[in-house]
């Protein structure tokens, strides 16, 4: 390890100072918000879900904009239509690419950003509902919003420069809660994330048993009533290491496993399915259970297992096997 620095304490003490400021700030941002932040979600909320959806424009200059990029990309994450028009190519045709049935969300801290003015003026004209992010109810963009949703009187964590850093973490934490609070309001699942997310180990973690599992055909399957002798045939061909028993109605009423196998093994070929099997089972899934919560059935103690029965209607739809899972990259 290097010597630590002659100003390491200094240093230290300044990343904690702007840490300080920035959640201060954020406090503050948390325990103002009032009814015009539950007004912004329900406009956001009937862009997307009116007779003709919209989308939910984002857009902002210089730092604001990078913030407005990335609050479309985490509503575009979570099942939103959302896009960012930058303001500047807005006046040279990008206005054309905001429709009558979108909404504006519009980010300035001063709220008297020139560049946004023709887009202040394009929403103004064809009626479209802007919302305004900025910490200047009476500027320029808070006068024509619809909806403004006031940051905090806060200071910037560099305040000799003033370079925008308390302003635009504002921005961003207050565009995360618009998008959880809208998620949330459309009723957004786990599900509908992983349709959005299909790469990388996030995507095989939302990926479902339905899209992992081994379909009908290859199901270790026999009735209660078959023999041992027969049901040993069936767990050695489909190489499972378990034997699904059914009744009359192909619903799944029990397990083989081998520790079942080791349980009755004085006289274990004079027995049926039925007497053999644990009752059950235990532990299966639906097709629709994320990927993730069956690696954690299959990981709990009591007990840990590595083959899980796809079951629908009682009935059993496919297999999982732990290797199925680490094969799509869930583990």
């Amino acid at each position: 390890m290097s010597p630590a620095s002659p100003n390491m304490e200094h240093t230290i003490a300044v990343g904690r100072r702007v840490l300080e400021t920035e959640a201060d700030a954020l406090n503050r941002l948390a325990a103002g918000l009032d009814g015009a932040f539950a007004d912004a979600v329900e406009a956001l909320f009937a862009a997307q879900e009116g007779p003709t959806p919209g989308r939910i424009v984002c857009t902002g200059m210089g730092k604001s904009g990078h913030v407005a990029r990335k609050i479309a990309a985490t509503l575009a994450s979570t099942g939103s239509a959302a896009m960012f028009v930058h303001p500047s190519e807005a006046s040279h045709g990008d206005l054309g690419m905001i429709g009558a049935g979108d909404v504006i969300l519009a980010l300035s801290k001063t709220g008297e950003t020139r560049e946004l003015a023709d887009i202040l003026a394009y929403a103004k004209r064809f009626a479209i509902p802007l919302i305004a992010v900025t910490a200047a109810a009476d500027s320029a963009l808070g006068r024509a919003a619809a909806i403004v949703l006031q940051l905090p009187d806060a200071p910037e964590a560099a305040d000799a420069v003033n370079a925008p850093t308390t302003s635009t973490t504002l921005q961003m934490a207050l565009g995360d809660a618009l998008a959880v609070a809208l998620l949330e309001r459309r009723g957004f699942r786990p599900q509908d994330f992983g349709v959005l997310h299909p790469g990388g180990k996030l995507g095989a973690m939302l990926r479902t048993t339905g899209d992992l599992m081994h379909g009908f055909s290859e199901l270790p399957l026999v009735f209660g009533e078959t023999p041992m002798r027969e049901a040993l045939l069936v767990m050695t061909e489909k190489r499972w290491g378990i034997v699904g028993v059914t009744d009359a109605a192909g619903r799944l009423v029990g397990v083989i496993t081998d520790g079942d196998l080791r349980r009755h093994i004085d006289g274990l070929l004079e027995h049926t399915a039925g007497e053999v099997m644990t009752s059950g089972p235990k532990k299966s899934v639906s097709p629709s259970t994320l990927a993730a919560q069956a690696l954690a059935l299959m990981s709990d103690p009591l007990p840990a297992v590595t083959v899980l029965f796809v079951v629908e209607d009682d009935k059993p739809v496919g297999i999982l096997h732990v290797h199925d899972l680490l094969r799509a990259g869930v583990m």
